[in-house]
């Protein structure tokens, strides 16, 4: 276990170091072509690492927002199901490839040659590739419709900027194989145009036409919009474009297939009246049970194989995901545990496995079944590298390697290694918490009135009908899938539409973005730097005067080689620092703009004097993100960073309601009690605070809390508990209730 305060050293040790030198080793090992195709490991800054095995590194990293992507794809359950109905199914249709809503079904003729004794002859012969894509949504699962009043203004022409897509700008391109095609007078006004020009313009189909000399494929703006935007995953698009398809597009159930992706033969087949599209939308955990009680000898390993892989989804606690779940909903803690499935049957040992937080989304009733899957993967012969805060992992460690004794600056050093023992005594911050006992809150706060939830079915709620207190600081708890998020995120914001959730989803930014741009704070900076050398504040900016010539002020420079990864290096003009020369000989209190943004907040709020620059950067400090550098890159932050980041954003504001989901991620015990006593000082001026947490001692500390249960998927959304954490501990139908009693000593929970 590597164990620290939040921004220690830990993860630049264990990630960035031993498991990516692991990795460039690798790499290395395969010939110069294929190394061109793989990612440019850079060297990581150790001067010597031995005894290196391979690494699987098993990250927090979000799934690929692929829109074909789903867990049963990403983890070859999908394959072995489309195998097993392709042999068993009823009525037969084909083989696995006729099950796959990837797959379209293509039918058509060509000519192969043929060797007839001495002679080779020519003969034609037709071919069909039966797939199981639905041709309607092109196995999507939704269909789009888009509305032309948000892609163009009608009151003006092609050639006066009619068309109002992004990238479409007048003397573009794009524009110009409209207003050049000769279909239309391209400076008419698109209001002027007759129904056989606006259906041209629109619809056409596709079709061969010479435009300024070259001879190019003409197709409606609709189709061609659907082709280059709507193909892809919205939330992959970069902001601007993402925006636009939010406004002129309706994304609604397909009507064909019923959201299924599948067509209608591949629908038909049936096993025991089950379709592959039924069998890919149970809870696994059902599935599973189902599997098992088929008894097809002429497919028995592949059903034994196939039921391994669906027990593993309930043993690791994601049992009440469906295999038809896009990937790129899961949450950073269910993709990484979702990854882990395919490496617990594997028949590789003295491999290393590096873990960032496992047990992160897990209620404390799956950490012990997680803990015992981490033991399972070190008794094969692996040696098993975990990143984590939970005490109730780090105490299975056989060695611990805690990091400190601060965060940012104060940290980066080993300040204990050695058996968990040894930890609890050595007095670092780790080990002062480890055994720190929790207490119950002794006198909860009166609510001061309620926000009412009636009848509430998403998901997998039952009806759910419940009071959420105002005034004091609301837990909601249950195991993960029990329907926390369903009932707060997709219920209680449409109940009262002025409550502010702040949740852990990707910052929307640009590769400029970062935490003093996010803020607001870089303007008030670039001003104090302005003023304090006379000078425009513009020169302080990397978007605009100051911005090195050579990277255009990102520091880094970006190259792509459209088969191949984009590769990335540092600028080799500014060195990364993404200002000019010139720019760096200004300076404020002795430090120029480059060395300003790297410092950590809890460094700059002591050398900032400016009034909005201070107060933000004590926000940031209150949340405990006084570790981070103002200047350091957005997409670097995990989910509980960005949520904090976002938290210090609202405390300025006049939210009155504020929901948090799991606040607590990548929070070390330290600053768990920090946080609770942020959370505290919010309710305490007069806020609600409502907290989706898994965290015990948030529980425990908590006035009010509300368990949802009892299991997950369909064995949850009721809830089973409303009141003080004192009463909990004593409900034995709450497994929350029944772990927050061993956490405060008082009862085993067996």
């Amino acid at each position: 276990m590597f164990t620290g305060v939040s921004g220690s050293g830990k993860s630049s040790l264990v990630f960035g170091t031993v498991a990516a030198e692991s990795q460039r080793l690798i790499n290395e090992t395969y010939s110069a072509f294929v190394q061109g195709f793989m990612p440019n490991l850079a060297r990581p800054d150790v001067d010597s690492l031995e005894g290196l095995t391979t690494a699987i590194i098993l990250d927090q990293e979000r799934m690929g927002a692929n829109v074909r992507s789903t867990v049963g794809t990403v983890t070859d359950a999908n394959a072995m199901l489309r195998v097993v109905f392709s042999r068993i199914g009823e009525p037969h249709i084909g083989g696995p490839q006729a099950y796959s809503f990837n797959v379209p079904s293509v039918s058509g003729a060509g000519a192969v040659k043929v060797e007839r004794g001495a002679g080779v002859i020519k003969e034609s012969r037709s071919f069909s590739i039966a797939g199981g894509m639905c041709p309607r949504c092109e196995g999507m699962g939704t269909a789009s419709a888009v509305d032309v009043t948000q892609l163009y203004d009608e009151s003006k022409s092609l050639n006066g900027g009619a068309i109002t897509v992004p990238g479409y700008t007048a003397d573009g391109w794009s524009t110009r194989q409209y207003s050049e095609s000769g279909f239309f007078d391209p400076d008419k006004p698109i209001r002027d145009y007759t129904k056989q020009e606006l259906d041209d313009f629109l619809y056409r189909e596709p079709g061969k036409k010479k435009i300024a000399g070259i001879n190019l494929t003409y197709q409606g703006l609709v189709p061609r919009i659907q082709q280059s935007m709507l193909s892809k995953d919205v939330d992959a698009l970069q902001p601007h474009l993402r925006a636009f398809v939010e406004r002129a597009v309706t994304f609604t159930t397909c009507p064909d297939c019923g959201g299924t992706r599948l067509n209608e033969g591949a629908r038909s087949s049936k096993i025991a009246g089950i379709s592959i599209a039924d069998a890919c939308a149970m809870q696994i955990s059902d599935l599973a049970g189902w599997v098992r009680g088929l008894a097809e000898p002429s497919v028995a390993p592949l059903l034994a194989a196939l039921g391994a892989t669906l027990d593993a989804f309930v043993e690791m606690g994601l049992g009440y995901l469906s295999l038809d779940r896009p990937s790129g909903t899961l949450s950073g803690g269910e993709a990484q545990r979702t990854r882990m499935i395919r490496h617990l049957g594997s028949s590789l040992t003295d491999v290393t496995y590096v873990f960032d937080e496992p047990t992160i989304g897990l209620h404390a009733h799956d950490v012990e079944r997680m803990n015992r899957l981490l033991l399972r993967l070190r008794d094969k012969g692996n040696t098993v590298l975990v990143v984590e805060h939970d005490p109730e992992v780090i105490r299975i460690a056989d060695h611990v390697v805690d990091m400190g004794p601060g965060a940012g600056p104060h940290g980066g050093r080993i300040v204990y290694q050695g058996p968990v023992e040894g930890l609890v005594a050595s007095g670092t911050a780790t080990g002062r918490h480890l055994d720190a006992q929790q207490t119950l809150k002794t006198n909860p706060r009166t609510p001061a009135g309620s926000i009412p939830i009636r009848d509430a079915s998403l998901h997998n709620l039952r009806d759910v009908s419940v009071d959420v207190p105002l005034g004091v600081l609301v837990a909601v708890t249950g195991v993960a899938g029990s329907g926390k998020s369903s009932l707060i995120h997709g219920c209680l914001p449409r109940t009262d539409p002025s409550v502010t959730v702040i949740d852990q989803s990707a910052i929307r930014g640009s590769r400029r973005s970062n935490p003093a741009t996010y803020t607001g704070i870089l303007d008030p900076i670039r001003t104090a730097f302005a003023r304090a050398n006379g000078v425009k504040p513009a020169l302080f900016s990397a978007n605009s005067e100051g911005a090195c010539p050579n990277c255009n002020g990102l520091g880094k420079t970006y190259t792509s080689l459209g088969f191949m990864a984009e590769v990335v290096s540092i600028c080799e003009v500014c060195e990364g620092r993404r200002y000019t020369d010139d720019v760096l000989q200004y300076r404020l209190r002795g430090r120029n703009i480059v060395e300003a943004l790297a410092m950590p907040v809890e460094e700059a709020r002591e050398f900032f004097t400016e009034k909005p620059v201070r107060t933000m950067l004590e926000r940031m400090a209150d949340v405990g993100l006084g570790y981070i550098a103002l200047g350091q890159e957005l997409d670097t932050l995990s989910g509980g960073e960005r949520q904090r980041l976002k938290l210090a954003i609202e405390m300025s504001g006049d939210t009155e309601v504020y929901v948090l989901d799991e606040p607590t991620t990548g929070l070390h015990l330290q600053d768990v009690d920090n946080l609770i006593g942020l959370l505290d000082r919010l309710v305490e001026s007069g806020k609600t605070v409502i907290v989706i947490e898994h965290n015990l001692d948030v529980v425990a500390r908590a006035d009010w809390v509300i368990d949802l249960g009892p299991g997950g998927g369909h064995d949850g959304g009721r809830v089973i508990f409303e009141g003080p954490p004192a009463a909990l501990v004593r409900d034995e139908a709450s497994l929350t209730g029944q772990h927050l009693a061993r956490r405060l000593g008082e009862v085993a929970v067996t």
